[in-house]
């Protein structure tokens, strides 16, 4: 099983690390026990976790409200929480 990520019912969670400053947003593959995202948005003033959020609900398929950020606002290194979603993680590594 994958280390970057957890599924506890409906909760998955997510090890992530995050590239802010990015030409565009994108997945990176993994880094380490972690996915890599590069952002489009600058890590300024929560632009960047919120770009995250928005991203990540759009992968899953889930609105944002359904995405948290558990762990790691001023860091790169961050857990974020999906509520709903039923799309499979390691697909978005096959693409």
């Amino acid at each position: 099983m994958a280390d970057w990520f957890r599924r506890n019912g409906e909760v998955l969670t997510l090890t992530l690390h995050i590239q802010p400053g990015a030409k565009r947003s994108e997945l990176a593959g993994l880094h380490g026990e972690a996915l890599k995202i590069r952002l489009a948005a600058p890590p300024v003033e929560g632009r960047a976790n919120e770009a995250l959020l928005k991203f990540i609900a759009g992968l899953f398929d889930v609105p944002v409200r359904q995405v948290e950020l558990k762990q790691g606002g001023q860091s790169r290194h961050k857990v974020v929480a999906i509520t709903g979603s039923t799309v499979d993680p390691e697909s978005l590594l096959k693409t």
